[in-house]
Protein backbone atom coordinates (compact mmCIF):
# COMPACT_ATOMS: atom_id res chain seq x y z
CA UNK A 1 0.00 0.00 0.00
CA UNK A 2 2.53 1.97 1.00
CA UNK A 3 4.45 1.51 -3.11
CA UNK A 4 1.41 2.39 -4.51
CA UNK A 5 0.81 5.74 -2.38
CA UNK A 6 4.54 6.84 -3.46
CA UNK A 7 4.14 6.30 -7.17
CA UNK A 8 -0.16 8.00 -6.99
CA UNK A 9 0.85 11.60 -7.04
CA UNK A 10 3.77 14.11 -8.48
CA UNK A 11 6.19 10.97 -9.30
CA UNK A 12 3.19 9.12 -10.85
CA UNK A 13 3.00 12.61 -13.09
CA UNK A 14 6.11 12.33 -13.90
CA UNK A 15 6.45 8.94 -15.21
CA UNK A 16 3.13 9.37 -17.63
CA UNK A 17 5.28 12.85 -18.91
CA UNK A 18 8.44 10.74 -19.66
CA UNK A 19 6.50 8.40 -21.60
CA UNK A 20 4.74 10.42 -23.96
CA UNK A 21 8.13 11.94 -24.31
CA UNK A 22 9.54 9.31 -25.57
CA UNK A 23 6.29 8.43 -27.50
CA UNK A 24 6.26 11.63 -29.40
CA UNK A 25 10.35 11.19 -30.47
CA UNK A 26 9.55 7.85 -31.45
CA UNK A 27 6.37 9.05 -34.07
CA UNK A 28 8.96 12.31 -34.60
CA UNK A 29 11.29 9.63 -35.94
CA UNK A 30 8.90 7.61 -37.52
CA UNK A 31 7.45 11.16 -39.39
CA UNK A 32 11.47 11.86 -40.15
CA UNK A 33 12.89 9.76 -43.97
CA UNK A 34 15.59 7.49 -42.94
CA UNK A 35 19.30 9.76 -43.28
CA UNK A 36 17.31 12.76 -42.03
CA UNK A 37 16.64 14.78 -39.10
CA UNK A 38 13.63 16.75 -38.07
CA UNK A 39 12.19 19.09 -36.51
CA UNK A 40 8.82 21.31 -36.36
CA UNK A 41 10.49 23.91 -38.44
CA UNK A 42 13.62 22.12 -40.07
CA UNK A 43 14.59 19.24 -41.86
CA UNK A 44 17.78 18.33 -42.68
CA UNK A 45 19.69 15.43 -44.41
CA UNK A 46 23.22 14.76 -44.49
CA UNK A 47 24.09 11.41 -43.79
CA UNK A 48 25.54 9.89 -47.11
CA UNK A 49 24.49 6.19 -46.24
CA UNK A 50 21.81 5.08 -47.01
CA UNK A 51 20.86 8.28 -47.96
CA UNK A 52 17.84 9.58 -49.75
CA UNK A 53 16.95 8.78 -53.87
CA UNK A 54 13.47 11.23 -53.21
CA UNK A 55 12.83 15.09 -51.61
CA UNK A 56 12.09 14.77 -48.28
CA UNK A 57 8.63 14.56 -47.15
CA UNK A 58 7.22 13.84 -43.91
CA UNK A 59 4.67 11.07 -43.20
CA UNK A 60 0.70 11.40 -42.61
CA UNK A 61 -0.67 13.33 -39.13
CA UNK A 62 2.98 14.45 -38.27
CA UNK A 63 4.41 17.94 -37.22
CA UNK A 64 2.35 20.36 -40.03
CA UNK A 65 4.53 20.97 -43.50
CA UNK A 66 3.54 24.40 -43.38
CA UNK A 67 5.39 25.26 -40.52
CA UNK A 68 9.11 24.01 -42.00
CA UNK A 69 11.23 26.77 -43.14
CA UNK A 70 14.19 25.50 -44.11
CA UNK A 71 15.34 22.22 -45.46
CA UNK A 72 19.15 21.39 -46.09
CA UNK A 73 20.19 18.62 -47.77
CA UNK A 74 23.71 17.64 -48.59
CA UNK A 75 25.82 14.30 -49.75
CA UNK A 76 22.90 12.94 -51.15
CA UNK A 77 24.51 11.36 -54.44
CA UNK A 78 20.90 9.37 -55.60
CA UNK A 79 18.71 12.41 -54.82
CA UNK A 80 18.50 13.23 -59.01
CA UNK A 81 14.91 14.55 -59.32
CA UNK A 82 13.15 17.57 -57.37
CA UNK A 83 9.64 16.34 -59.30
CA UNK A 84 6.17 19.37 -58.97
CA UNK A 85 4.30 17.83 -55.83
CA UNK A 86 7.58 17.41 -53.76
CA UNK A 87 7.87 20.96 -52.57
CA UNK A 88 4.31 21.78 -52.56
CA UNK A 89 3.08 20.69 -49.29
CA UNK A 90 6.05 22.79 -47.57
CA UNK A 91 4.38 26.30 -47.53
CA UNK A 92 6.35 28.61 -45.70
CA UNK A 93 9.56 27.20 -46.85
CA UNK A 94 12.02 29.91 -46.78
CA UNK A 95 15.58 29.03 -47.65
CA UNK A 96 16.43 25.47 -49.20
CA UNK A 97 19.75 24.49 -49.76
CA UNK A 98 20.87 20.87 -51.84
CA UNK A 99 24.63 20.94 -52.04
CA UNK A 100 27.23 18.22 -53.10
CA UNK A 101 24.29 15.62 -54.71
CA UNK A 102 23.26 14.08 -57.67
CA UNK A 103 20.52 16.64 -58.50
CA UNK A 104 19.77 16.41 -62.32
CA UNK A 105 16.30 17.72 -62.92
CA UNK A 106 14.12 20.06 -61.72
CA UNK A 107 10.11 20.40 -62.58
CA UNK A 108 9.28 23.81 -64.32
CA UNK A 109 6.01 23.92 -61.65
CA UNK A 110 8.33 22.68 -58.37
CA UNK A 111 8.26 26.02 -56.57
CA UNK A 112 4.69 26.97 -57.80
CA UNK A 113 3.29 26.64 -54.15
CA UNK A 114 6.43 28.32 -52.53
CA UNK A 115 5.58 31.89 -53.20
CA UNK A 116 7.93 32.40 -49.44
CA UNK A 117 10.91 31.08 -50.72
CA UNK A 118 13.83 33.61 -50.33
CA UNK A 119 16.95 31.92 -51.04
CA UNK A 120 17.94 28.48 -52.95
CA UNK A 121 21.40 26.91 -52.90
CA UNK A 122 22.29 24.48 -55.64
CA UNK A 123 26.08 24.18 -55.51
CA UNK A 124 27.75 21.19 -56.54
CA UNK A 125 24.91 19.23 -58.58
CA UNK A 126 24.36 17.78 -61.46
CA UNK A 127 22.55 20.33 -63.79
CA UNK A 128 22.88 20.82 -66.88
CA UNK A 129 20.02 22.98 -67.60
CA UNK A 130 17.61 25.18 -65.80
CA UNK A 131 14.80 27.26 -66.80
CA UNK A 132 14.28 30.91 -65.34
CA UNK A 133 10.15 29.13 -65.50
CA UNK A 134 11.26 28.15 -62.33
CA UNK A 135 11.51 30.81 -60.02
CA UNK A 136 9.90 33.77 -62.34
CA UNK A 137 7.12 34.05 -59.58
CA UNK A 138 9.05 34.39 -56.88
CA UNK A 139 11.19 37.24 -54.80
CA UNK A 140 14.61 35.58 -54.50
CA UNK A 141 17.19 37.69 -52.86
CA UNK A 142 19.64 34.80 -53.16
CA UNK A 143 20.07 31.79 -56.15
CA UNK A 144 23.73 30.29 -55.74
CA UNK A 145 24.15 28.02 -58.71
CA UNK A 146 27.74 27.41 -58.80
CA UNK A 147 30.11 24.02 -59.40
CA UNK A 148 26.88 22.78 -61.72
CA UNK A 149 27.70 21.47 -65.28
CA UNK A 150 26.06 23.69 -67.51
CA UNK A 151 25.52 22.87 -71.21
CA UNK A 152 26.08 26.26 -73.39
CA UNK A 153 22.66 27.22 -74.84
CA UNK A 154 20.04 29.50 -74.83
CA UNK A 155 18.64 27.62 -72.14
CA UNK A 156 20.79 29.36 -69.50
CA UNK A 157 21.47 32.77 -70.68
CA UNK A 158 19.01 33.91 -68.23
CA UNK A 159 21.39 33.24 -65.90
CA UNK A 160 23.92 35.45 -67.63
CA UNK A 161 21.31 38.35 -67.72
CA UNK A 162 20.29 37.72 -63.90
CA UNK A 163 24.24 38.18 -62.99
CA UNK A 164 24.08 40.85 -65.15
CA UNK A 165 21.22 42.78 -64.11
CA UNK A 166 21.80 42.12 -60.22
CA UNK A 167 22.55 45.22 -57.88
CA UNK A 168 24.76 43.47 -55.64
CA UNK A 169 28.63 43.67 -56.43
CA UNK A 170 29.00 40.18 -56.01
CA UNK A 171 28.88 37.62 -59.11
CA UNK A 172 29.18 34.07 -59.40
CA UNK A 173 31.80 32.39 -60.89
CA UNK A 174 29.33 29.97 -63.18
CA UNK A 175 31.22 27.93 -66.15
CA UNK A 176 29.27 26.26 -69.38
CA UNK A 177 30.71 23.33 -71.10
CA UNK A 178 30.26 24.10 -75.51
CA UNK A 179 30.50 21.41 -77.74
CA UNK A 180 34.02 20.27 -77.42
CA UNK A 181 33.25 19.49 -73.77
CA UNK A 182 35.52 22.74 -73.11
CA UNK A 183 34.74 25.43 -69.81
CA UNK A 184 33.24 28.45 -70.90
CA UNK A 185 32.62 31.24 -68.38
CA UNK A 186 28.88 32.25 -68.08
CA UNK A 187 29.88 35.99 -68.45
CA UNK A 188 31.31 35.42 -72.05
CA UNK A 189 28.71 33.25 -73.51
CA UNK A 190 27.21 34.21 -77.05
CA UNK A 191 24.43 32.66 -78.63
CA UNK A 192 23.10 33.48 -81.94
CA UNK A 193 19.67 34.44 -82.33
CA UNK A 194 18.94 34.47 -78.47
CA UNK A 195 17.94 37.30 -76.89
CA UNK A 196 15.81 39.52 -74.84
CA UNK A 197 12.24 40.31 -75.94
CA UNK A 198 10.54 43.77 -76.13
CA UNK A 199 7.38 44.79 -75.80
CA UNK A 200 5.19 48.02 -77.56
CA UNK A 201 2.04 49.06 -75.99
CA UNK A 202 0.02 51.21 -78.36
CA UNK A 203 -1.36 53.89 -75.84
CA UNK A 204 0.72 55.21 -73.34
CA UNK A 205 -1.64 57.46 -72.10
CA UNK A 206 -4.81 56.32 -71.43
CA UNK A 207 -7.90 58.68 -70.14
CA UNK A 208 -11.48 57.36 -70.54
CA UNK A 209 -15.19 58.57 -69.10
CA UNK A 210 -16.71 55.93 -66.91
CA UNK A 211 -18.77 53.59 -68.33
CA UNK A 212 -16.65 53.61 -71.75
CA UNK A 213 -14.97 50.60 -73.67
CA UNK A 214 -11.24 51.55 -75.12
CA UNK A 215 -9.05 48.76 -76.60
CA UNK A 216 -5.27 48.29 -76.37
CA UNK A 217 -2.89 46.91 -78.40
CA UNK A 218 0.55 45.31 -78.22
CA UNK A 219 3.32 44.25 -80.37
CA UNK A 220 6.49 41.87 -79.26
CA UNK A 221 9.16 41.31 -80.56
CA UNK A 222 12.18 38.97 -80.13
CA UNK A 223 14.65 35.63 -80.60
CA UNK A 224 13.28 32.99 -79.79
CA UNK A 225 9.84 33.97 -80.42
CA UNK A 226 8.28 35.49 -77.17
CA UNK A 227 4.83 34.94 -75.73
CA UNK A 228 2.99 37.81 -75.22
CA UNK A 229 0.06 37.67 -72.00
CA UNK A 230 -1.75 41.00 -69.95
CA UNK A 231 -0.97 41.54 -66.53
CA UNK A 232 -4.10 43.68 -65.57
CA UNK A 233 -3.97 43.15 -61.99
CA UNK A 234 -7.14 43.03 -59.54
CA UNK A 235 -8.90 45.03 -62.72
CA UNK A 236 -12.94 45.46 -61.84
CA UNK A 237 -13.97 46.43 -65.37
CA UNK A 238 -14.60 43.30 -67.45
CA UNK A 239 -12.15 42.65 -69.85
CA UNK A 240 -11.12 39.89 -72.50
CA UNK A 241 -7.87 39.79 -74.70
CA UNK A 242 -7.07 37.96 -78.40
CA UNK A 243 -3.30 36.97 -78.96
CA UNK A 244 -2.13 36.48 -82.50
CA UNK A 245 0.99 35.39 -83.54
CA UNK A 246 3.18 38.38 -82.23
CA UNK A 247 0.26 40.96 -81.75
CA UNK A 248 -2.50 41.18 -78.86
CA UNK A 249 -5.54 43.12 -77.87
CA UNK A 250 -7.16 43.90 -74.55
CA UNK A 251 -10.79 44.93 -74.64
CA UNK A 252 -11.91 46.72 -71.71
CA UNK A 253 -15.83 47.56 -71.22
CA UNK A 254 -17.97 49.26 -69.32
CA UNK A 255 -14.93 50.92 -67.07
CA UNK A 256 -15.27 51.64 -63.37
CA UNK A 257 -14.42 54.58 -61.66
CA UNK A 258 -12.60 51.76 -59.06
CA UNK A 259 -9.89 51.19 -61.64
CA UNK A 260 -9.19 54.56 -62.24
CA UNK A 261 -4.70 54.98 -61.60
CA UNK A 262 -4.87 50.98 -62.14
CA UNK A 263 -1.54 49.82 -64.11
CA UNK A 264 -2.11 47.35 -67.25
CA UNK A 265 1.29 45.91 -68.81
CA UNK A 266 1.89 44.11 -71.94
CA UNK A 267 4.46 41.58 -71.38
CA UNK A 268 6.86 39.66 -73.70
CA UNK A 269 8.74 36.65 -72.11
CA UNK A 270 10.92 34.52 -74.03
CA UNK A 271 13.87 31.99 -72.29
CA UNK A 272 16.00 34.24 -71.54
CA UNK A 273 13.84 36.61 -69.97
CA UNK A 274 10.92 39.29 -69.75
CA UNK A 275 9.93 42.95 -71.30
CA UNK A 276 7.19 44.55 -70.63
CA UNK A 277 5.40 47.47 -71.91
CA UNK A 278 2.74 49.17 -68.71
CA UNK A 279 -0.04 52.33 -68.85
CA UNK A 280 -1.96 53.98 -66.04
CA UNK A 281 -6.29 53.80 -66.66
CA UNK A 282 -7.52 57.31 -65.75
CA UNK A 283 -10.99 57.31 -65.30
CA UNK A 284 -12.90 60.36 -65.19
CA UNK A 285 -16.31 60.29 -63.50
CA UNK A 286 -18.94 62.53 -61.55
CA UNK A 287 -18.53 62.83 -57.84
CA UNK A 288 -20.21 61.36 -55.30
CA UNK A 289 -20.50 61.85 -51.82
CA UNK A 290 -20.54 59.41 -49.76
CA UNK A 291 -19.80 59.95 -46.31
CA UNK A 292 -21.35 62.82 -44.16
CA UNK A 293 -22.02 62.64 -40.80
CA UNK A 294 -23.14 65.30 -38.24
CA UNK A 295 -20.61 67.46 -36.21
CA UNK A 296 -18.52 66.01 -33.85
CA UNK A 297 -16.12 67.36 -31.49
CA UNK A 298 -12.63 67.08 -30.82
CA UNK A 299 -9.97 70.11 -30.49
CA UNK A 300 -12.31 71.80 -33.52
CA UNK A 301 -15.75 71.31 -33.75
CA UNK A 302 -15.77 69.52 -37.42
CA UNK A 303 -18.61 67.99 -40.07
CA UNK A 304 -16.86 65.05 -41.14
CA UNK A 305 -17.39 63.99 -45.43
CA UNK A 306 -16.10 62.21 -47.72
CA UNK A 307 -16.04 62.83 -51.31
CA UNK A 308 -15.16 60.93 -54.33
CA UNK A 309 -14.60 62.46 -57.99
CA UNK A 310 -12.44 63.04 -61.03
CA UNK A 311 -11.18 65.42 -61.78
CA UNK A 312 -11.24 66.59 -58.28
CA UNK A 313 -14.17 68.30 -57.09
CA UNK A 314 -14.59 71.90 -56.15
CA UNK A 315 -16.68 72.14 -52.61
CA UNK A 316 -19.42 74.47 -51.83
CA UNK A 317 -20.88 74.60 -48.48
CA UNK A 318 -24.61 75.96 -47.84
CA UNK A 319 -26.05 77.12 -44.10
CA UNK A 320 -29.68 76.94 -43.82
CA UNK A 321 -30.07 77.54 -47.66
CA UNK A 322 -27.67 80.41 -48.01
CA UNK A 323 -23.98 80.10 -49.26
CA UNK A 324 -21.66 79.99 -46.27
CA UNK A 325 -18.74 82.29 -46.71
CA UNK A 326 -15.46 80.21 -45.23
CA UNK A 327 -13.29 82.04 -42.93
CA UNK A 328 -10.28 81.45 -40.62
CA UNK A 329 -12.94 80.24 -38.09
CA UNK A 330 -15.08 78.29 -40.53
CA UNK A 331 -13.24 76.58 -43.35
CA UNK A 332 -13.00 73.13 -45.01
CA UNK A 333 -10.24 70.91 -44.26
CA UNK A 334 -8.93 68.12 -46.28
CA UNK A 335 -7.24 65.28 -44.37
CA UNK A 336 -6.54 62.44 -46.53
CA UNK A 337 -6.64 62.11 -50.00
CA UNK A 338 -6.23 58.81 -52.17
CA UNK A 339 -6.31 59.03 -55.58
CA UNK A 340 -9.53 60.58 -56.30
CA UNK A 341 -10.92 59.90 -52.97
CA UNK A 342 -10.75 62.87 -50.24
CA UNK A 343 -11.35 62.33 -46.33
CA UNK A 344 -12.16 66.41 -44.64
CA UNK A 345 -14.40 68.00 -42.17
CA UNK A 346 -15.65 71.27 -42.33
CA UNK A 347 -13.97 73.18 -39.22
CA UNK A 348 -15.91 75.19 -36.80
CA UNK A 349 -14.01 76.68 -34.30
CA UNK A 350 -15.83 77.74 -31.21
CA UNK A 351 -19.33 77.26 -32.49
CA UNK A 352 -22.41 78.75 -30.82
CA UNK A 353 -26.10 78.07 -30.58
CA UNK A 354 -26.19 80.58 -33.57
CA UNK A 355 -24.63 77.79 -35.69
CA UNK A 356 -27.04 75.16 -35.23
CA UNK A 357 -29.27 74.53 -37.81
CA UNK A 358 -28.77 72.52 -41.28
CA UNK A 359 -25.62 72.10 -43.43
CA UNK A 360 -25.58 71.30 -47.05
CA UNK A 361 -22.12 70.07 -49.22
CA UNK A 362 -22.30 69.85 -52.45
CA UNK A 363 -19.64 68.80 -54.95
CA UNK A 364 -19.22 69.78 -58.44
CA UNK A 365 -16.88 68.86 -61.21
CA UNK A 366 -17.34 68.75 -65.52
CA UNK A 367 -18.87 65.49 -65.44
CA UNK A 368 -21.46 66.14 -62.88
CA UNK A 369 -22.46 66.91 -59.18
CA UNK A 370 -23.48 65.61 -55.59
CA UNK A 371 -25.31 66.72 -52.67
CA UNK A 372 -25.98 66.01 -49.19
CA UNK A 373 -27.70 67.65 -46.37
CA UNK A 374 -27.39 66.94 -42.38
CA UNK A 375 -28.42 69.03 -39.22
CA UNK A 376 -26.34 70.17 -36.84
CA UNK A 377 -26.55 71.30 -32.96
CA UNK A 378 -23.91 72.72 -31.09
CA UNK A 379 -24.92 74.32 -27.97
CA UNK A 380 -28.42 75.21 -26.19
CA UNK A 381 -30.01 78.69 -26.59
CA UNK A 382 -29.06 80.93 -23.01
CA UNK A 383 -31.77 80.32 -20.71
CA UNK A 384 -34.01 77.57 -22.24
CA UNK A 385 -31.82 74.76 -21.94
CA UNK A 386 -28.51 73.63 -21.41
CA UNK A 387 -26.79 72.59 -24.50
CA UNK A 388 -27.14 68.91 -24.20
CA UNK A 389 -29.03 67.19 -27.57
CA UNK A 390 -28.91 63.29 -27.40
CA UNK A 391 -29.03 63.36 -31.52
CA UNK A 392 -25.85 64.76 -31.58
CA UNK A 393 -23.91 62.39 -29.29
CA UNK A 394 -19.89 63.72 -28.55
CA UNK A 395 -17.77 61.55 -30.52
CA UNK A 396 -14.36 61.86 -30.71
CA UNK A 397 -12.73 62.74 -34.16
CA UNK A 398 -9.51 62.80 -34.97
CA UNK A 399 -8.32 66.18 -36.17
CA UNK A 400 -5.22 65.82 -38.25
CA UNK A 401 -3.98 69.60 -38.53
CA UNK A 402 -3.39 69.52 -42.35
CA UNK A 403 -3.70 73.14 -44.25
CA UNK A 404 -6.91 74.20 -45.65
CA UNK A 405 -8.92 72.57 -48.46
CA UNK A 406 -6.76 73.03 -51.89
CA UNK A 407 -9.96 71.11 -53.92
CA UNK A 408 -11.45 73.85 -55.20
CA UNK A 409 -12.91 77.16 -54.99
CA UNK A 410 -15.24 76.87 -52.15
CA UNK A 411 -16.47 79.74 -51.64
CA UNK A 412 -18.63 81.22 -54.54
CA UNK A 413 -19.14 85.02 -54.16
CA UNK A 414 -20.55 85.19 -57.49
CA UNK A 415 -24.63 85.75 -56.94
CA UNK A 416 -23.93 86.05 -53.92
CA UNK A 417 -27.24 86.10 -51.30
CA UNK A 418 -26.87 87.38 -47.61
CA UNK A 419 -24.50 84.85 -45.86
CA UNK A 420 -24.18 84.04 -42.09
CA UNK A 421 -21.62 85.98 -40.86
CA UNK A 422 -20.56 83.43 -37.89
CA UNK A 423 -17.74 84.71 -36.16
CA UNK A 424 -19.20 88.51 -35.71
CA UNK A 425 -22.39 86.89 -34.32
CA UNK A 426 -20.71 85.11 -31.91
CA UNK A 427 -18.79 87.70 -30.66
CA UNK A 428 -21.72 89.63 -29.98
CA UNK A 429 -24.07 87.00 -28.44
CA UNK A 430 -21.25 86.14 -25.47
CA UNK A 431 -21.05 89.65 -24.81
CA UNK A 432 -24.90 89.66 -24.23
CA UNK A 433 -24.88 86.37 -22.47
CA UNK A 434 -21.66 88.46 -19.68
CA UNK A 435 -23.66 91.62 -19.76
CA UNK A 436 -26.74 89.95 -18.60
CA UNK A 437 -25.24 87.24 -15.88
CA UNK A 438 -23.34 90.58 -14.45
CA UNK A 439 -26.63 92.79 -13.93
CA UNK A 440 -28.23 89.40 -12.66
CA UNK A 441 -25.82 88.67 -10.37
CA UNK A 442 -25.64 92.50 -8.92
CA UNK A 443 -29.92 92.55 -8.61
CA UNK A 444 -29.44 89.26 -6.49
CA UNK A 445 -26.78 90.30 -4.09
CA UNK A 446 -28.88 93.78 -3.44
CA UNK A 447 -32.16 91.83 -2.67
CA UNK A 448 -30.04 89.25 -0.09
CA UNK A 449 -28.91 92.71 1.82
CA UNK A 450 -32.19 94.26 1.89
CA UNK A 451 -33.83 91.16 3.34
CA UNK A 452 -31.01 90.76 5.62
CA UNK A 453 -31.72 94.29 7.15
CA UNK A 454 -35.71 93.81 6.88
CA UNK A 455 -34.95 90.74 9.20
CA UNK A 456 -32.65 92.93 11.67
CA UNK A 457 -35.20 95.94 11.63
CA UNK A 458 -37.76 93.45 12.78
CA UNK A 459 -36.43 92.41 16.08
CA UNK A 460 -35.04 95.86 17.54
CA UNK A 461 -35.93 96.55 20.80
CA UNK A 462 -36.90 100.23 19.48
CA UNK A 463 -39.55 98.64 17.03
CA UNK A 464 -38.48 100.45 14.41
CA UNK A 465 -39.71 99.80 11.06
Amino acid sequence: MSSWTRWHGPAMARLWGFCWLVVGFWRAALACPTSCKCSTSRIWCSDPSPGIVAFPRLEPNSADPENITEIYIANQKRLEIINEDDVEAYAGLKNLTIVDSGLKFVAHKAFLKNSNLQHINFTRNKLTSLSRKHFRHLDLSELILVGNPFTCSCDIMWIKTLQETKSSPETQDLYCLNESSKNIPLANLQIPNCGLPSANLAAPNLTVEEGKSITLSCSVEGDPVPNLYWDVGNLVSKHMNETSHMQGSLRITNISSDDSGKQISCVAENLVGEDQDSVNLTVHFAPTITFLESPTSDHHWCIPFTVKGNPKPALQWFYNGAILNESKYICTKIHVTNHTEYHGCLQLDNPTHMNNGDYKLVAKNEYGKDEKQISAHFMGWPGIDDGANPNYPDVIYEDYGTAANDIGDTTNRSNEIPSTDVADKSGREHLSVYAVVVIASVVGFCLLVMLFLLKLARHSKFGMK
